[in-house]
Formats: structure tokens, C-alpha cells, sequence
């Protein structure tokens, strides 16, 4: 078992080095810094299960590099990792493991806890999911009219939801049967009925992706997904179109879904780490059994690569090092995400998630509130759409903003001269936001004297930039799990749970109260005067038209 006791990371050398670090980057620029070090670009330059990761455009240099790997040695990164992967509790709060890991371990593996060896509980899952899954590709699983399958609609919210809608897109170039693929997820009805106005009820599947089968909006969501197919095709057909990602046995077999359509994952898969779990059986149904078992194995490359690799070239933990250097020593708020690849479109929604959830803590594992930053607020687009909109604001706005600018170097589609023209994008973004334009340079175009304080780019504005090969099932997995160990490394310098998240169960538990308040005016309002005015003022709007 680790030693769970909490090492505040200000009370470092490693922390007080770097309060250092940080006066003397701020008192220089990228571009010194690449003028001072002709080795630079090589030196920063790191590889590993088919990720190129360029660092060198960031605001750092070899001491701050060794003093953050030295905070992670003090604040014992290395030693929670090895427990995680272990099968040790350090999900605190909940008192829970965190073996989202385990979800791709190779069938020859074994890893016992409790007396089970759980990677075989994981492979039974995903052979029951492959064994439907060819049913569904295949035509052999028919509605209740006796019609094929055509289109899949997984219904659920959250770790439920983001993932697989994601791979979806990130996938849509391997999708191996004739099958689409839809997602619900928002409570406004309108999500719904955009989705089925357009389906045929006899040729559609529903997946409820719910844990415990009670989660408010994905039930809600459901009940209307049921209602809808009962009312065309009747009671008895709710089987032949429904299947359930749930471990509510009973809640399952009375929505009217067999036992046998019921896929289950365990207490130590987080919902946001969950989509290579059963969670993902709609990318399994798209890019079948073999494509699915790829993903896991990219994922599974990364976990290697962080356990295996020396510090100094460990992908997800430099990257990990990298944001706590930002937040806690450079005064950023947020990261962008620029994925230069249209079908990731999807992937900073995810990471939003991801890291947000994860991260977005105000108290350490002991309870004791934080006296330094933690996790950064993640949004972003794909280029080149962000390069007409937010761009500005990247390189002349007054914010420092880190992004992670994400290409892939075989084109996506058969028109190669656009992707030329992307990956030109990415590469000269980079190159503009780290170097930009200096007044002597804009003066010396020929700009009139007046516009040149207008045309300036400071530059110094850092990215990672990464690289892959080529966008499939596999580097699609080695990519996801590269920011959960960056997210990982992140709470684990940070002395906080980056596996629960009670914030959200907040949010869940009022809305439920409210509910009951909006729609039963027998309830007294016993909320503060501007929750109360809101639930008079719906309520009255309510009378109109319910």
C-alpha cells in the first residue's frame, strides 16, 4: 500500500527553485531563448508510442525541466502511479480504486485483487460485447419488425456520453458496417426529438449508458427513447431495441431490457475514463471487435510508456510537469486544445471533461484547502476554424494562454494538397505565436509608421506542438490515454483526488429539489429570494401551457 500522507508541493526545494525559474523566464522570451541554444529544437524534442511531442516552443529551459521533474520526485508522482496501476485505493473520498488501466490489459495478463483476477472479468465483458456487437454488424440481431439495424443512438451524459461520441467522429474513417451512429445527452427534449424525427423506429437501437440506471437526464432522455418506440411498434418491441451499459440489474429488466443485453463495468472505472470500457460499446458497434481491441491497444502502449520510460523522457509526465509550471508558476488560467484534424472536433469537449472533473479541486487529499492553483480550464476548436475567430486574441491579446496544437502527418481524406495547406497552418501557428513580429520588422515592409503598433506581434506566446502518424483506432487510444496520465501527474503534484467529483453530485442532488418545486405548487419555496423569484417566475409561465 502507498503512504497516502500529503506533501504539500510549496514546502519543496523543487517548489522554491522554481518560484526562482519563474523571475528569471519572465525576464526573457522564446526567442532568446532558441537564440542562447542552437540545440534547442532536439533537445526538447521527445517520442513515444507513435507521439512526436516538441516542447521547445514553450517557456521553459533545462533548469525549470529539472526542477520540475525533481518536484515530482518530492511530491512522489512516480510512487501514486505505481500504486494506481497496483490496484491501491487512491480514490480517498470514495474510497475507491482507480483501474481504468485495467480496461485494456492484454488477455495473457493477470492481476488479482480481492481473490479475482479482474482482467479476465475485463476480457469476458468484451467478448460479450463482441459477441452483440456481430450480431448487430452482421444483421442477425433485427428489431421487432424483423428489419436489419441502421442506426445506433447512445443516450447518456457525461464519461457516458463524451467519449463515444468523440470516437464516433475521430472514427468515422474506419467505421467497418453499415451502421450510424447518433448521441443524446442534453435533458431539453429537443435533443431527442432532433435525433429521432429523423430515425425509422423499426431499424433503430438505443443504448442507455447509465451506471446505476437513475442518472435524472439520461433516465429522462430514455423514458422518451421508450416511449417513442412503444408508441409506433408496442410494449413487447422495447427489447429488440434497447440494450443497457448499466450494474442496476433491476432497474435494467424494468425499463424492459434482457439480462442478456446488459453490459456492466466496475466501481473502478470513472465515467470520464471510461470509454474503453463497455461505455464504448458504440464505437465497438461502428468499427467493430478488432478495430475496438486496436484502440485498447494504443491505450495500453501509453500506460507501458509511462510506467517504463525514465522521467526526463516520459511523455505524459513532461506534459503533465508542463501545465502545473503554467498554472502555478506563470499565472495561467487556461489551456487551449487545437486539434488540426476536423474529425477530432470533438476531442476539446472531452478533455474539458477529462481534466476539468478530474482537477478542478479546492482541497487536498486531507481535506486541508489549497494555498496554489490546480486544475486550468481546457477549451478550443479545431484549426484552422479557431485561426478566423479566438486566434487574435491569441497572439495580441494580453493573456498568456499554452495550447496543445495536435496534427497528423497522413492526410484524412483523398484531397492531399488541403491537407498540405492544413498542416502548413499548424506549423507556422506555432512559429507565429512563439516568435511573432517585431516593429522593426513590421517598419521595415513598408507599413506606414502609424500602423505599426497594430501589426506588432509580441510573439512569446507558447504551444506544444504533437504530432502523430496517421488518425486510427490505435493512436486514437495512445492519444487519450497520454492526457489521462497528464492529468494524472497533474493531482498527483497537487496532493489532490483527481478521481471523484462531488462538485457534480451537488449540482444533481438541488436540480432534483428544484424539480419537484417547478412542478408541484403545493411546495413551499424555501430557497433564497432570487432561487425563489426563478421558480415563481417558471411556474407562472408553467400555468400557460403544461
Amino acid at each position: 500500500m502507498i503512504d497516502d500522507q500529503v506533501i504539500n508541493p510549496t514546502s519543496t526545494k523543487a517548489w522554491k527553485a522554481l518560484e526562482k525559474d519563474a523571475q528569471r523566464i519572465q525576464a526573457t522570451t522564446i526567442k532568446e531563448l532558441f537564440a542562447s541554444d542552437p540545440t534547442r529544437a532536439q533537445r526538447f524534442h521527445f517520442e513515444g508510442a507513435g507521439i512526436s511531442l516538441d516542447l521547445s516552443k514553450n517557456l521553459i529551459d533545462d533548469d525549470v525541466m529539472t526542477h520540475l521533474l525533481e518536484l515530482a520526485t518530492e511530491t512522489k508522482v512516480l510512487e501514486r502511479r505505481d500504486a494506481m496501476f497496483r490496484g491501491d485505493p487512491i480514490n480517498n473520498s470514495e474510497n475507491r480504486r482507480v483501474l481504468h488501466t485495467a480496461l485494456r490489459l492484454p488477455r495473457s495478463a493477470e492481476l488479482v485483487l480481492d481473490g479475482t483476477d479482474i482482467v479476465a472479468e475485463v476480457h469476458e465483458t468484451l467478448d460479450r460485447m463482441g459477441a452483440f456487437s456481430d450480431e448487430v454488424r452482421d444483421g442477425r440481431w433485427l428489431g421487432a419488425t424483423g428489419k436489419r439495424i441502421t442506426d445506433v443512438v447512445n443516450i447518456g451524459i457525461g464519461g457516458s456520453y463524451l467519449g463515444p461520441e468523440m470516437a464516433a467522429l475521430a472514427m468515422r474513417r474506419s467505421v467497418s458496417a453499415p451502421l450510424r451512429a447518433h448521441f443524446i445527452a442534453n435533458v431539453d427534449g429537443a435533443d431527442t426529438e432532433k435525433i429521432t424525427t429523423t430515425l425509422d423506429p423499426e431499424t433503430t437501437l438505443f443504448i442507455v449508458a447509465s451506471k446505476t440506471f437513475t442518472t435524472l437526464e439520461t433516465m429522462t432522455n430514455a423514458q422518451m427513447a421508450r416511449d417513442w418506440i412503444a408508441s409506433v411498434l408496442g410494449e413487447d418491441s422495447v427489447a429488440h431495441h434497447f440494450v443497457a451499459v448499466s450494474t442496476n440489474h433491476e432497474g435494467v429488466q424494468a425499463f424492459g431490457i434482457a439480462p442478456t443485453a446488459m453490459f456492466g463495468f466496475w466501481d473502478w472505472v470513472g465515467g470520464r475514463y471510461s470509454m474503453d470500457s463497455a461505455i464504448g460499446l458504440s464505437t465497438m458497434l461502428l468499427i467493430g471487435k478488432d478495430g475496438f481491441a486496436e484502440m485498447l491497444a494504443g491505450f495500453h502502449e501509453v500506460d507501458q510508456l509511462s510506467c517504463d520510460t525514465p522521467a526526463e523522457n516520459n511523455l505524459p509526465l513532461l506534459l503533465g510537469l508542463l501545465r502545473v509550471w503554467y498554472g502555478c508558476f506563470l499565472g495561467a488560467q487556461t489551456i487551449g486544445v487545437m486539434p488540426y484534424a476536423s474529425d477530432l472536433a470533438r476531442l476539446p469537449a472531452y478533455l474539458q471533461q477529462l481534466q476539468m472533473e478530474s482537477n478542478g479541486k479546492r482541497v487536498d487529499r486531507s481535506g486541508t484547502p489549497l494555498s496554489y492553483q490546480s486544475g486550468a480550464i481546457y477549451w478550443g476548436e479545431p484549426g484552422t476554424d479557431g485561426q478566423h475567430s479566438f486566434y487574435q486574441l491569441l497572439h495580441q491579446g494580453t493573456k498568456l494562454i499554452p495550447l496543445d496544437l495536435i496534427g497528423f502527418l497522413t492526410p484524412l481524406s483523398s484531397y492531399r494538397s488541403s491537407h498540405d495547406l492544413l498542416i502548413a497552418n499548424l506549423i507556422a501557428q506555432s512559429q507565429a505565436l512563439a516568435f511573432g513580429r517585431s516593429a522593426e520588422e513590421v517598419a521595415a515592409s513598408g507599413v506606414e509608421e502609424w500602423q505599426v503598433p497594430f501589426r506588432t506581434f509580441t510573439g512569446n506566446k507558447p504551444s506544444t506542438l504533437m504530432f502523430l502518424d496517421e488518425l486510427t483506432p490505435r493512436s486514437l487510444g495512445s492519444l487519450i490515454a497520454l492526457y489521462e496520465h497528464d492529468v494524472f501527474t497533474q493531482g498527483a503534484v497537487w496532493g489532490i483526488d483527481s478521481f471523484d467529483q462531488w462538485g457534480v453530485e451537488l449540482g444533481k442532488a438541488m436540480a432534483t429539489s428544484v424539480s419537484g418545486a417547478l412542478t408541484d405548487e403545493s411546495v413551499p419555496l424555501e430557497y433564497d429570494p432570487s432561487t425563489n423569484a426563478a421558480i415563481e417566475r417558471y411556474r407562472a409561465s408553467r400555468r400557460r401551457w403544461a
